[in-house]
């Protein structure tokens, strides 16, 4: 029999409870799970599932990997462990879903209700008609992959992490971005627009192209990423093949491209403050889950590729 005692860590609405003992008949160490007791925390107190819980070996801040053993996680019968209330979660598809959402509903708001910016209505040029579809596909692209693409290694966020999340894509590429590019002013004085009566701009069809290009590159990249990876599993591999030759995520590199190539049609500062806002944060991910795949698989990881831009970060 493997005996625990489990306390609170920190305040928490579980501090009243807590702490208690867990025992597991008929198992040894190596038999039980860290999931299988914060299982059991759950069966105790169904408030707080499993997702919502940090489990570590107590006065110690690194989390218990749920599938390790308590035997390969260092625990000795009668150990103390400290659980920790995450607080309310939400599952990463749907965190994913309610993100991309927002553009998707404000930009025919600014699209299609052209009084809400007030005075007489504009018609809009092909530019602005171009992009709206662009930014449309776009988002019902990463909608549809959300929902049939992605698999995810970690199952849950904190539900208050989903304003902040939200707020890049709903305030940036949503609010900011359809204000301005929308806007009467932009379709009568923009240098940018293409009507009957100017000049189409040189790299307009150049920077649609690159856009499809990205487009259907980073579409390529996550069903490589979703083919190393079996339903229901945490599996990590390396991924090799288009674009993985020279970056360890090519599924950034062209997101950021298809926005560049977007800036780069309209002109607009909302679009180009949205790729550095975006190159920023992808670059941080990158370099960071870059440095995990060298430290995971060591001298097997292909030294040539960079995080997120060929041949140079």
């Amino acid at each position: 029999m493997v005996s625990l005692t489990v306390s609170a860590a920190g305040r928490s609405p579980l501090a009243r409870e807590l702490p208690v003992t867990l025992d597991f008949d008929n198992k040894t160490l190596g038999d039980v799970t860290v999931a299988e007791v914060k299982s059991a925390i759950a069966a105790k107190f169904p408030k707080f599932y499993t997702s919502r819980q940090k489990l570590s070996l107590k006065g110690e801040k690194k989390a218990l990997a749920d599938e390790s053993s308590l035997e390969d996680a260092g625990i000795q019968d009668g150990d103390e462990l400290a659980v920790k209330d995450l607080g309310p979660q939400l599952g990463w598809r749907t965190v994913y879903l309610i993100e991309y959402a927002g553009p998707l509903f404000i930009h025919p708001l600014f699209f299609h209700y052209p009084a809400i910016y007030g005075g007489p209505p504009v018609p809009h040029s092909r530019l602005q008609e171009m992009v709206y579809v662009m930014v449309m596909l776009h988002f019902v692209k990463r909608e549809w992959e959300t929902a049939f693409v992605h698999r995810f290694s970690h199952g849950t966020m904190p539900f208050r992490n989903i304003f902040r999340n939200s707020a890049h894509y709903w305030l940036l590429s949503g609010a900011l971005l359809a204000t301005v590019v929308y806007s009467p002013a932009y379709s009568a004085y923009s240098p940018y627009i293409i009507g009957t009566a100017r000049e189409k701009p040189k790299f307009l069809l150049g920077s649609v192209a690159l856009w499809a290009f990205a487009e259907l590159s980073n579409l390529s990249a996550h069903l490589t990423l979703r083919s190393l990876r079996p339903e229901g599993s945490k599996k990590r591999a390396i991924p090799y093949g288009y674009g993985f030759s020279l970056v360890s995520f090519p599924n950034y590199f062209f997101e950021i491209l298809s926005w560049v190539a977007i800036a780069i049609m309209t002109g607009s500062y909302a679009a180009w403050l949205f790729v550095v806002v975006s190159a920023i944060t992808m670059s941080k991910w990158a370099i960071k889950k870059h440095k995990g795949y060298k430290r995971e698989f060591g001298e097997a990881y292909p030294r040539n590729r960079k995080a997120i831009i060929p041949f140079i970060l």
